[in-house]
């Protein structure tokens, strides 16, 4: 279920979401699954008239708004996976020179999440002295994607799924691969035939087709300000780098390449560097069928 927390709403969840300082010209609201690490955050700005750009920033990101008219604005707002529990501002200031300007306190609940133990090939556990150069480029690659992101909102309307079977494994998932602790589990995987084709979930630009040590075959897609979309472990890309890309376009087939336990679809999202669990991101922004 989708919450919405309004400054002007009097209802008890509105009450740990709401402004510390208030703007006489400015005014939120907030929509999200959840206020938790991991979750999608929608904040919605209402502005004087004429604003010409607005800015928002906490929680030690920065977070590009866009216009939806001369006096609306959004901005997406990731809370990543590893933000503690806790009241974190959101700095939100309107206009070239600030003159309006608003803090807007987001308090972030705790979340626990699930231990998984997996079985895989010992060389993605602890890979070989000769693969350490490849496993850091493919590194330092991905983080200059998610540093570089169109300055231009790139998606429109709703969301697709990228295929139809449910997720079957949870966002954030603590992993235990061959007995050894690793990262968190940063995205959601999907039980799906090999083969099976893989749609992109909006409008965006290809910035990486590529096999990737870990991730097997790769494609992430830009979808513009911040918001990217990685699908791992394919057989096949249909696509290549600096492609655009619609909405329900394929740009590959799933596949069980990389570290992988078996055939299925891994989906990672992210919001200006911010892990976010791809189920909140079509719970926030909408989910529509693919044709």
């Amino acid at each position: 279920m989708l919450a919405i927390f309004s400054v002007a709403c009097a209802a008890v969840t509105a009450q740990t979401q709401a402004p510390s300082r208030v703007s006489t010209s400015i005014s939120i609201s907030v929509a999200a699954r959840a206020v938790q690490p991991g979750e999608l955050v929608l904040l919605k700005i209402k502005t004087p008239a004429n604003t010409q750009s607005v800015r928002v920033s906490g929680i030690d990101r920065e977070f590009p708004a866009f216009s939806e008219s001369p006096t609306e604005w959004r901005a997406l707002v990731g809370i990543d996976l590893d933000v503690k529990a806790g009241r974190y501002d959101l700095s939100v200031v309107a206009g070239p020179a600030g003159t309006d300007q608003m803090t807007y306190r987001l308090i972030v609940a705790p979340k626990k999440f699930a231990t998984r133990q997996l079985t895989v090939d010992p060389a993605f556990v602890n890979p070989p002295a000769e693969a350490q150069a490849r496993i850091q480029a493919d590194a330092e690659r991905l983080n200059r994607v998610w540093a570089s992101s169109s300055p231009v909102r790139l998606w429109s309307g709703k969301f697709v799924r990228p295929v139809e079977a449910p997720a079957n494994s949870a966002f954030g998932t603590r992993s235990v691969f061959n007995g050894e602790p690793r990262s968190p589990h940063g995205g959601a995987d999907f039980s799906s035939l090999p083969g099976t084709p893989v749609a992109a979930p909006n409008a965006g630009r290809i910035v990486v087709a590529a096999d990737l040590y870990f991730t097997g075959n790769t494609v992430v897609i830009d979808h513009g300000l911040g918001l990217f979309s990685l699908f791992a472990h394919l057989q096949s890309m249909d696509v290549k780098e600096g492609d655009t890309v619609v909405t329900g376009q394929v740009v590959g087939k799933v596949g069980a390449t990389g570290r992988v336990t078996g055939p299925h679809l891994h989906w990672t999202v992210r919001v200006n560097d911010a892990r976010v669990d791809p189920m909140s991101l079509l719970a926030v922004l909408g989910q529509t069928t693919r044709n």
